[in-house]
């Protein structure tokens, strides 16, 4: 079964001030922006800008991981294996469960 990484997000404090640095200074290319969600092609990896919140302070990131099925993935790992937060859920029009990691960083995984 192989995993991927799918994106990366990055909590910030002003989504504009973002933009401008990640497309004007870096150069990388715009797929979508919105006040709230702003996300960047980069190749197989996504990065996506997301507003900071109290959970979420500015200037932290969390990981986002692609497996082939799910629903397999979270029945072969949860338990003992990977310490599962939330089952597969749908949430913005796709499957997503989310874990954490050896140091508590919450990260999620979509089929």
């Amino acid at each position: 079964m192989s995993t991927a990484l799918a994106y990366v997000i990055k909590y910030v404090g002003s989504m504009a001030d973002a933009v401008r640095f990640y497309r004007d200074e870096l150069g990388l290319k715009l797929r979508f922006e919105s006040s709230h969600w702003t996300e960047f092609d980069t190749g197989g990896t996504t990065l996506a800008l997301h507003l900071a919140s109290d959970e979420h302070p500015p200037g932290t990131c969390s990981v986002g991981f692609r497996v082939a099925d799910l629903g397999a993935f979270y029945a072969q790992k949860s338990g003992a294996q990977i310490n599962f937060i939330s089952a597969p859920t749908l949430l913005h029009g796709q499957m997503l469960a989310k874990f954490v990691d050896t140091d508590g960083a919450e990260c999620g995984i979509s089929g």
